[in-house]
């Protein structure tokens, strides 16, 4: 079976074709800066990929090239859009409404833009993949995957935030998380690299990026999670502030006179790393500065890895303990120095780095210390398959099929 997984932004469109029995990835790419001038479809599996200026004016045109390039020319990896069986979507926000992946129709379309208000630009950007792969592949199944879903067995102390209970049940105010298909992933490989049953461990999944989430997971079930009713909360990330004294958004829209939609730009795409730093958003670049002496940039650093060990030890106290803390994403998949600092004085929690593993570059693998009471592990990402395995599952009855786990990814 061949799914073609698809991740809408407001301005992108990215995509997956990935063959179910095989675990093979057939051909992806990614449609940029969609409705402008400057448009581009990027195509093609590594020393294959090719680069195009291309008319796009909304993701409808989008689509069309998408498909064009998966079937024709010197980079196609399908004969005929028969050969597609199943399209999986990527949703950020399933709010109150979904607790699993779910197959596509109507109603669910809806829902969707209903819960847009949580999450504006991902779900309405969501949306507009559905309705443009509804035009030029009316009669294929689709499954939306939440990002949210897997924290919907977060128990009410952990979702619940102290504000009068009635804005609760009034505006369904309450944390959600983000990242659950990626924190489901790394979960399910850290079991198969532990070699243990995962319903008996207790991890801390840490997704570490331009984006940052952090989520306790005990005995298969999250319990809790750093993003809250929006990706805003939590950990310091590249652009956004993560968690913070709520008092400081009035004084601050007091002090410089800015509107909800003003301070909430701020929040969202001038802080973090580049608010801190003043350099970029991107931890690369505050390190290269960090290391030529710019305090503002170190400063950046050091917050950025405090955050995260606060995280992680506010999990160990919620779990009454921990196995593995697993990294992933471009900053916990890459940065040794990072790591280092996250876990530097944990030792006396049976956290223990090994200097030398953490050096080495790799795919997955363990990074603790013989030593170590707790493994750290690192694992690549992979929502789209995770993606691609909810639909393979949903389309087909589950009787008639050999589930797929990552384990097998």
């Amino acid at each position: 079976m061949n799914v073609l997984v698809i991740n809408a932004g407001s301005s992108s469109l990215k995509y997956q074709l990935i063959n179910l029995e095989t675990k093979k990835i057939l051909a992806k790419g990614i449609c940029e800066r969609v409705g402008t001038a400057e448009a581009f479809h990027k195509h093609g599996l590594d020393q294959n990929e090719v680069v195009i200026d291309a008319e796009m004016h909304d993701h409808d045109d989008a689509m069309a090239l998408v498909l064009e390039a998966l079937t024709s020319g010197p980079t196609k990896a399908i004969d005929s859009l028969d050969q597609i069986d199943a399209i999986g979507h990527r949703i950020v926000q399933g709010g109150w409404y979904f607790d699993s992946s779910v197959l596509i129709d109507d109603d669910v379309i809806a829902k969707i833009d209903e819960l847009a208000e949580l999450a504006p630009l991902h779900n309405k950007a969501a949306l507009m993949g559905i309705h443009a792969c509804k035009k030029h592949m009316p009669d294929k199944p689709m499954v939306a995957v939440f990002d949210t879903s897997f924290f919907q067995t977060l128990p009410p102390k952990a979702y619940m935030y102290p504000i009068p209970y009635e804005l609760y049940e009034k505006h369904h105010i309450r944390k959600y998380g983000a990242h659950g298909t990626s924190h489901r992933y790394i979960a399910e490989r850290a079991a198969v690299i532990l070699g243990e049953p995962l319903d008996e461990l207790k991890l801390i999944t840490c997704h570490l990026g331009n984006g940052c989430s952090a989520s306790a997971i005990d005995h298969g079930m999250a319990v809790d999670t750093s993003m809250g009713l929006t990706p805003l909360d939590g950990l310091m990330m590249g652009t956004r502030c993560g968690a913070i004294d709520p008092a400081i958004v009035p004084f601050i829209m007091e002090k410089e006179g800015l509107s909800p939609a003003e301070v909430n730009d701020l929040m969202n795409k001038k802080s973090g790393l580049l608010g801190i730093s003043g350099i970029s958003n991107d931890l690369r670049s505050v390190r290269e500065a960090s290391e030529h002496g710019d305090e503002r940039a170190m400063l950046a650093y050091d917050m950025y890895s405090n955050s995260v060990k606060k995280y992680i030890g506010q999990y160990i106290a919620v779990m009454g303990g921990v196995d593995a803390i697993v990294l992933t994403a471009g900053v916990g998949e890459n940065c040794e120095k990072m790591r280092r600092l996250i876990f530097a004085g944990l030792q006396p929690l049976g956290i223990i780095l090994d200097e030398a593993k953490n050096r080495q570059r790799g795919f997955e693998r363990e990074i603790s210390s013989d030593k170590s009471r707790v493994k750290i592990i690192i694992i690549p990402t992979n929502e789209e398959y995770m993606i691609a395995r909810d639909t393979y599952e949903i389309v087909h009855e589950r009787s008639q099929i050999v589930p797929v786990s990552a384990a097998s990814a």
